[in-house]
Order: structure tokens, then sequence, then C-alpha cells
């Protein structure tokens, strides 16, 4: 078999953008997963998209990436969350047809200029010098590149469990990836364990949706990629229901058979979307708790009870979902189970998510600890992006905070690492105001074509956005009323552009996305430009670098702790020194005396 300029290692999510990413930045690409036909699988919430998650995937398409290109293939409800609160936390969700979704994932691929897909799996890395060199699959394949990006989600090692029964398996049905996590310990990386789960399955036919509350989609679908317009496709209904105290006695009764609190589980699940089973006994007092009953597609019987996943027995799963109004005579068509899998600790990267143990290896997905498809992709498409750079010889893309939620997202796994499974929200980004999910091609398109990720169709696009933006304040300053412009009355809380739109009819020439994310600008002008001044203030401290083989051992005064942080997580810059949980402000002003210092010896030997 031929050698490669970059190989991806799984097809999940992140394997997908890493990929993709890599071949569009005119680099020989294979991608080897254990499995064809799971390329792109959403194998928990057929959703994408939700609170910072939404903004996440808009990022991912401003790059050039592909996921918001597949769900606007493929959703069948859309939703803007957060609509009645500000705009800071407002986001998109879309349910897919998952099927659609995975075999639309595949097709792009198939069809992808020099992107390769195989079918086996990788047991160990050729390592020579430091450095990752190529890969071994189970078949026997030696296979040699000049980079490689590591996306195993939930497979490696992976195990899951259904009360007293367990198996090797990274979803159920479908077998998990052996050998490598062995190969990582020994080439000395800090492999720990992690756990997911999801709920069951239970057949459409069966629910009585009279007892159901229903949650329709906005009537207006907007796209999640600033390459389409709009979206027109049919959308279905979601339901609501709730947990009851039957529901919580049946958990209780049959606690100790749940793998979570038998002791059988030793990775630490996520906190924010916990099991029924870590509901009940966390929230004691709660009466009930809300579930969404979701269709997984449009020719499909299966509906995804959305915030009751479970590890508990089969045959506790089947009494307590009975007790569900709108449940009490579902068929279970799958079980809900979780797993448990390997994950590498995120310290040991680099900004640009490469590893700092083994040069030319890139690490994304929840193989860093995460969860969640988009961050997931987000990490994909950065890892790609910069594995793509490396082989060029080129400066790494590292996103600031200040810049997306991307860059938030890696910032805080390269310099905080996580011992449970990290999800993104809202309240992580410090400049969430600047970060909308309307403005992220503003924020990211020109950058990413500068780095060769986004193509030169979606720069004109973003180019005519925003001559489309400026003509539009233009017709705005040019209005007047009550002795104000349009600029200044867009400024009254009582005063919408929609308002403005019957006043002023030149507006009907301009979109109405182009025209809400004016009025949003011009609304928030004054927020906007605080957070731009805090921004600018990170941005020097960027700048000062800090030198890979800098000496901590040699700051005098540092705290024994202090020193083992700074040592372990290597920050790049003073500001991401900053940010490292511990340090105290003595320890920082410490640092940047000791790299004045370290500088200035290095001009003397010059």
């Amino acid at each position: 078999m031929r050698d490669y300029d970059c190989i991806v290692i799984g097809g999940g999510h992140a394997g997908i953008e890493a990929a993709s990413a890599a071949a569009r930045e005119g680099f020989s690409t294979l991608m080897i997963t254990q499995s064809l036909d799971a390329i792109g699988r959403l194998s928990c919430n057929p959703a994408i998209g939700g609170l910072a998650k939404g903004n996440l995937v808009r990022e991912i398409d401003a790059m050039g990436g592909v996921m918001g290109h597949l769900i606007d293939q493929s959703m069948i409800q859309f939703r803007i969350l957060n609509r009645r609160r500000g705009p800071a936390v407002q986001a998109p969700r879309a349910q897919a047809d998952k099927f659609t979704y995975s075999r639309n994932a595949k097709e792009l691929l198939e069809h992808t200029p020099r992107l390769s897909l195989f079918m086996d799996t990788v047991t160990d890395l050729i390592v020579e010098d430091g450095a990752v060199c190529g890969v071994v699959t189970q078949r026997g394949w030696k296979i040699s590149s000049r980079t490689v990006a590591l996306t195993t989600g939930t497979f490696m090692n992976g195990r899951i469990f259904i009360g007293e029964w367990d198996a090797p398996c990274g979803r159920l049905g479908e077998e998990a990836a052996f050998g490598l996590g062995d190969s990582l310990r020994r080439l000395g990386f800090d492999v720990g364990r992690l756990k997911t789960g999801t709920p069951a399955r239970v057949r459409r036919s069966s629910l009585d949706f009279d007892e159901l509350e229903i949650q329709p989609g906005d009537e207006e679908m907007l796209p999640f990629s600033f390459d389409y317009d709009c979206v027109d496709r049919p959308q279905l209904d979601c339901y609501v229901t709730w947990t009851n105290e039957e529901t919580h006695r049946i958990i209780r009764e049959n606690i100790s058979r749940s793998p979570l609190y038998g002791g059988k589980i030793v990775g630490k699940g996520p906190r924010y979307c916990p099991s029924i089973e870590d509901k009940v006994v966390r929230f004691p007092d709660r009466e009930r708790h809300q579930i969404f009953v979701e269709p997984e597609g449009v020719s499909t019987e299966e509906m995804y009870l959305n915030g009751l996943s479970s590890s508990l027995p089969e045959e506790v799963q089947h009494e307590f979902i009975r007790t569900l109004p709108g449940l009490r005579h579902c068929e279970i068509m799958r079980p809900a189970y979780a797993v448990e899998y390997d994950y590498l600790n995120p310290l040991d990267l680099y900004p640009s998510l490469e590893s700092k143990r083994l040069r030319h290896l890139f690490i994304a997905g929840q193989t860093n600890g995460t969860s969640g498809y988009e961050e997931a992709a987000a990490q994909g498409l950065v890892a790609g992006i910069n594995a793509a750079l490396s082989m060029r010889g080129e400066e790494a893309l590292i996103l600031k905070r200040s810049e997306a939620y991307t860059g938030v997202l890696i910032d805080d796994l390269v310099t905080k690492g996580t011992k449970e499974p990290y999800r993104m929200f809202t309240s992580r980004a410090e400049y969430r105001l600047s970060l909308r999910h309307d403005n992220a091609d503003i924020r990211l398109t020109r950058l990413a074509y500068e780095k060769g990720s986004a193509g030169k169709e979606k720069l004109e696009r973003l180019e005519e956005k925003m001559r489309m933006m400026s003509d539009l304040k233009e017709s705005l300053r040019a209005y007047r009323e009550r002795g104000k412009n349009g600029l200044q009355l867009l400024k009254e809380p009582e005063t919408s552009i929609e308002d403005l739109a019957v006043r002023i009819p030149r507006l009907s020439a301009f979109s109405v996305p182009v025209q809400r994310e004016v009025a949003l600008d011009i609304k928030y002008e004054g927020y906007l430009a605080r957070q731009e001044a805090e921004a600018e203030s990170l941005v020097k401290k960027e700048a000062m670098k800090i030198p890979q083989d800098f000496d901590y051992d040699s700051l005098k005064g540092l705290s024994s702790e202090s020193r083992e942080k700074l040592k372990q997580v290597r920050p790049v810059t003073i500001a991401q020194a900053q940010r490292i949980s511990g340090l105290r402000v003595s320890d920082i002003a410490l640092l940047m005396m000791g790299v004045r210092h370290w500088r200035g010896k290095g001009d003397q030997h010059k």
C-alpha cells in the first residue's frame, strides 16, 4: 500500500473534518476506520447544534469545514434556542435524519479529491526519532505518512454496560478498537478512562401521542452553512414528557444493579448530561425530570428519549420507561447503555493540537476528553488544518479566545485539561457577545482562506455580505426621523430593524439575515467596543511568547505546585499561563521577568 501525507484514524465527526481539511489543503490523505458504513454516525442524539454548540458548527463552516453542509442537507426540525434572550446566548439547533446525515458524510468523503478511505483497525503507531511516521493495522498493513490525526472517539478500548452485562464495544453492536490504547501507554502517553451513555430508542407507532406535549420547530428554517441562503425541507414534530415518582421509585430500588453505582465503571461521566440514575440520586427532591421524545429520521420508527440515558438492566428499563405519560405501551427497539473508553490527557497537547510527546501526531475529538459531535468536529478541523500547515512548514492556526468558541474549547483543553467529558457552554466564553453564531464568517473566513482551508468562493461570498452590510448601514445613516438618523433610532430599545424596514423602502433590497446582523451590531455597539478593548489587552499578552525550552526550575520564588503545573502545561504565551488553574498573580509576574531574562541571555549568545 502506498504512502500518504496524512493518515486520519477514525471516521467520526472529528475524523471527517480532519480528513477533508488535510485533503482540501492539497495533501494525499487516508482515513482508516473500522466500518465504512459507520462514517458520520449520530450514535447518540440525532441532532446538531444547540447552545454554544450551534456557534461551533457555524465556525466550522466559516473555516471551510463540512458539518454545516451535512446538517443543512439532513435536518428534519430547526429551532433557534433562547430566542427570547440576548443574542450572545441564542443558538441554532437542528434535529437530523441520522441515516441521511451519515450517508451524505460518506459520499462527501468519497468524492473529496486526494482523500482515500480504508476499512481496518489501527493497532500501533510507527515512531522514529520522537516523531510519528505511520501506522500498523490489525490486518498487518504498515502504512507510512508524514502526519497522523488520531480521532478514535469512544472506540479505543471501549466497553459498554447494560446492568450486569458488559461487552467490548465502541457502540452497541460495533467492536471496540484494541491495541492502540496499549501502544500509546507504552509510548508514555497519559491515558485515562471516561464514560458516556445513550438512552433507549422506542417504536413510534407504540407511543400514545395524545399524552405527549408537541414541540414544533420554528416556521423559518435557517441554514447552518453560510453557503446557503435558506433550507427547504419538511419538518417533523418533537415531543415532551416527564418522569414521575413511580419512575424514580423503580430506579431507586434497582440502583445497586447499575454499573455506575456498583463499581464496574471507573470512568467519570459528563456532569452536564447525567444519566437518569444520576438525576434521581443527585436531585432527590425533584418530583419530575423533562424528557424529549425526538424522531431519528423520516423513514424510521425509532424515537430517541433525550434526557433518559441509563445503564440499568433491560428489564428495569422496560419497567421505568413505561411509567412515563405517552410511553406506557411503548416498544423498546434498542436499550440504553453506558460506554467507557480510553482518552488522552489534553494537557499533553500544544494549542495546535499537536502532541508534545510525539511530533507530527495531532489528536482531536472525544480522544481529548470532550463530549459532543460539535466539539469533536471543531477540533478535527483545526487538527487537519494544522497537520497540513506543519507539512508546509508554516505557522500553525491558533484561534484566540476572543476570536472563536473553537479557540475557547481548545485553550481550555490544553491549558486546564479535563477529568470529565468537556462540553462547550456560552458561559465558558468571556467574549460571547462578539462570538455570535451569525458573525462566524466575519470572524474566521478570511483567516481560514489565508491558511488554505476556506475556498475563494466562500471568501467572495463573505465580501459580498460585508458590502451589503455596509450599504445597509449607509441607508440607515441617510434616513432621518425626529432629528435622528436610522442608526441612532435603531439603538433605541423599542425600535427594531423590522420597524425601520416598514418606514425605509430601500431596506427591502437586503436579505433578512443581513438586516438582523446589522441590527445586532448597532444595538450592541457599546458592549462590543468594550469587549474589543479587553480582547486587545489579551492579544498583547498572547504576543509574549514563552520559549519551549524555558527552564522553570530557574525561577526563584515560585512554589513547587506552580512550577509543576507550568512544566506540565508548558504554556506557549504569558496569557495562556495566566489561565492555568491555581497560578497566582505573583507567579505570572515572576514568569514574565524570567522570560525577559531568558531572552536577554539568548540575545547575548547570538
